[in-house]
């Protein structure tokens, strides 16, 4: 099949580039001059695990390829697969104007039957716009031209995102066009060899499908994090409770570890925008996810609340080591990242920090810009150098078996505030070093 993806952040260059991967001629357009011509010198302007050597080499196959033309795009695919960003309006509502861009896009320079898909996360009713933008279009040229526009959420994980699309657990359409499922079908056919992973459904529910699994993944986190700050204060151990809950199957272990919050470019993102589909196009409050919002506002300062409660809330003359800058493993991502807050209330209180990150230091900088109060290591073990405390925000692996004889000869004041239970209290303490984690007994 001919393939065109607008977009190529995490879920348009991933999505193309898996696309390519079985055997598809994928062509993908940006408007970013900037990110196309990386993507054609042989790189790619995000970090993902696998995606790199996937790209280079579905380039020198001849089945991927890369523009910033839109009308060469627009004529290149029969299925048109629209993945551009969708950021938090100031009422954190999703900003669709990326989205009707290209919709409007597809519509001016289409001359023949077309599936468009909305691979972005869209809110509830983001189909009807992208028909009506692409119908307009079309009116304005007299043309008579058949389309379908389809609901195609993706479910990408940043840092296993390669995976998670060549390996899906599910597949899920919303169309009410029987032409443009059956292409869907095909297109997807050697993602699901060994057994049925799409789902057909009506549009708005694949809509709201995509929303709810994010809303139902970030409920856990906050519950999982309120029940650890619990477990602190009545003497419990919420790993205990994490595996005695865990173990039933109606509940099951996943998305059930205690931390110092969520965040990223989807959860925050997502719940925002639900919030607020609801409250303005369906009239009522959604109040679980309203907790849940501020639960994990109130968990992305639990580090700093640690730090101040051991140190002072004058840190003045203090300086801390912190491991782990992105808001998960295996990616560069620092959106609402958790380190983002805590940086942010320790130089408030007039600490120093030395950071490290085996992949985000780049966005850091970027992030972060000339901060004086900032400095970066390029090992987890320099980043300790005079500091008076460790701060672990990332569970990237490089850190679960420390020297933790190292790291209390290298620190001041031998302390470990553990914002993701990496480590078994006792062990650590054995070592003579203060160990705070999140709900640890």
């Amino acid at each position: 099949m001919k393939v065109t993806v607008v977009g190529t952040g995490y879920v348009g260059l991933v999505s193309g580039t898996c696309l390519a991967e079985v055997g598809n001629d994928v062509l993908c357009l940006d408007v970013d001059p900037e990110k196309i011509r990386i993507l054609q010198e042989g790189g790619i302007p995000i970090y993902e695990p696998g995606l790199l050597d996937m790209v280079r080499r579905n380039v020198a196959a001849g089945r991927l390829r890369f523009t910033t033309d839109v009308a060469d795009a627009v004529a290149h695919g029969t299925i048109q697969f629209i993945a551009v960003g969708t950021p938090p309006d100031e009422d954190g509502s999703a900003d669709l104007q990326y989205v009707t861009a290209a919709a409007r896009a597809i519509g001016r320079h289409m001359n023949e039957f077309k599936v468009v898909v909305d691979k972005s996360t869209v809110p509830v009713g983001t189909a009807d716009k992208v028909r009506a933008a692409i119908a307009e279009e079309l009116g304005r040229r007299n043309a008579q031209l058949e389309f379908s526009v389809v609901s195609n959420p993706e479910f990408l994980k940043e840092g296993a995102a390669v995976d998670d699309f060549m390996r899906p657990d599910r597949i899920v359409i919303g169309a009410d066009d029987e032409r443009a499922v059956e292409l869907m079908r095909a297109l997807y056919a050697p993602f699901q060899r060994n057994r049925e992973r799409l789902i057909v459904m009506d549009v708005r529910s694949a809509e709201l499908t995509k929303y709810a699994a994010n809303a139902m993944l970030a409920t856990r986190i906050s519950f999982m994090n309120e029940l650890a700050n619990l477990a602190e204060k009545l003497g419990a151990d919420i790993e205990m409770v994490r595996q005695g809950i865990g173990s039933d199957p109606r509940i099951g272990y996943h998305f059930l570890y205690p931390g110092c919050g969520y965040g990223g470019s989807c959860f925050p993102k997502d719940v925002q925008a639900l919030q607020r589909t609801a409250r303005l196009d369906a009239g009522i409050e959604l109040k679980v996810l309203n907790a849940v919002e501020d639960a994990n506002d109130d968990q992305k300062r639990v580090l700093s609340t640690k730090v101040k409660t051991k140190f002072g809330n004058d840190l003045n003359g203090r300086k801390f080591a912190v491991w782990g800058l992105a808001f998960k493993p295996n990616t560069d991502d620092m959106r609402e990242a958790p380190s983002r807050y805590l940086l942010a209330d320790l130089f408030a209180a007039g600490a120093t920090v030395t950071a490290y990150d085996p992949v985000a230091l780049h966005e850091a900088q970027r992030v972060f810009g000339d901060e004086p109060r900032l400095t970066y290591a390029d090992s987890p073990m320099a980043a300790l150098a005079g500091a008076d405390a460790l701060i672990i925000v990332t569970e990237w692996k490089e850190f679960r078996c420390p020297d933790f004889e190292a790291i209390k000869r290298s620190l001041k004041t031998p302390t470990v505030f553990d914002g993701r239970n990496l480590y078994e209290p006792k062990l650590v303490r054995s070592f003579g070093i203060d160990y705070q984690a999140i709900g640890r007994k």
